[in-house]
């Protein structure tokens, strides 16, 4: 778990344990999610196996896109969802073309034809079938490090640009349209204040050095990497049995490296001298881009 007050001499864990977790560690805290970035309540939360260890109130965060799932995930719930309830969906697509086949009562056999998928299905003029994107991030300052789910949900991902302000989707096609990849970038989420629910915008910090993008490139063929995009329907605990083991300190922690970082590049660790050298970045005035981009927004 990166940078998170884990000593208490304040040490960070050594390259040589970084994910080094053996089976008494496995065994201890039971069963397991993974590791995953929730924006509940429009806060930064740090989830593991199911449990907020640490959270981070800044209405902004810092993080580089590793990877990302193919298509939009789909997933419908027969009762009313509610963030945080410990349920199950009866229907789900992971790339929004047509249900998985583990699903047992699909609504339809192709996901644009479901009586789910029209408008006014869900509450109001919503949707009952619900969209996210699922991508695989690493914090700024530690890119060789933990990977971490982020599930972009419909708001924050369609929609259209407003200056600065991008949905994903958006703020990928404006850095396609200048030819920089969004893999080679430092990527600001930030919460749209004018929503009233959790909504994130995107843009760009800054770009990756050449050492950065070849750490992060190969942090992307990692299975932690495949774990974060891959859209597996994880049992419920009703299901499982399964307790939580993670303790209340873990709980209480704060996450340093999920505030807004500062404006130094990161000294390259060890793995990123082991990385392989990346090729040259594309021809273009990419600086000159990014400066136009770094402006805060008015709160």
């Amino acid at each position: 778990m990166s940078n998170i007050a884990l000593f208490q001499s304040g040490s960070m864990i050594p390259d040589y344990l970084r994910d080094q977790q053996d089976s008494t560690t496995k065994d201890i805290a039971g069963s397991s999610g993974g590791k995953q970035i929730s924006i509940k309540g429009g806060v930064w939360r740090m989830v593991v196996g199911g449990e907020e260890v640490a959270r981070n109130e800044d209405r902004a965060m810092n993080f580089v896109i590793i990877a990302s799932g193919k298509g939009v995930s789909r997933t419908y719930y027969a009762e009313k969802y509610e963030e945080g309830k410990d349920i199950k969906p009866a229907c789900w697509s992971a790339e929004g073309v047509k249900p998985e086949p583990e699903v047992v009562n699909p609504q339809s056999s192709a996901c644009a034809t479901c009586p789910q998928n029209i408008e006014g299905s869900g509450e109001g003029k919503a949707r009952a079938c619900r969209f996210s994107k699922r991508l695989a991030v690493a914090l700024e300052h530690d890119i060789g490090g933990n990977i971490y789910r982020l599930s972009v949900p419909a708001k924050s991902y369609f929609g259209k640009a407003e200056g600065e302000k991008m949905p994903l989707q958006a703020f990928g096609k404006f850095l396609s349209g200048h030819g920089i990849p969004i893999t080679g970038l430092v990527t600001e989420a930030r919460f749209d204040t004018s929503e009233a629910v959790p909504v994130m915008k995107f843009r760009a910090v800054r770009p990756l050095s050449q050492e950065e993008w070849a750490l992060a490139k190969a942090q992307s063929v990692t299975e932690d990497a495949k774990n974060a995009i891959d859209f597996k329907m994880v049992p419920s605990k009703a299901e499982t049995g399964a307790q939580p083991a993670l303790p209340q300190a873990f709980k209480e922690a704060p996450i340093a490296a999920m505030a807004a970082p500062a404006a130094a590049t990161p000294e390259p660790t060890k793995r990123a001298k082991k990385a392989e050298a990346a090729p040259a970045a594309p021809a273009k005035d990419v600086s000159s881009i990014l400066d136009q981009w770094a402006t805060d927004d008015d709160e």
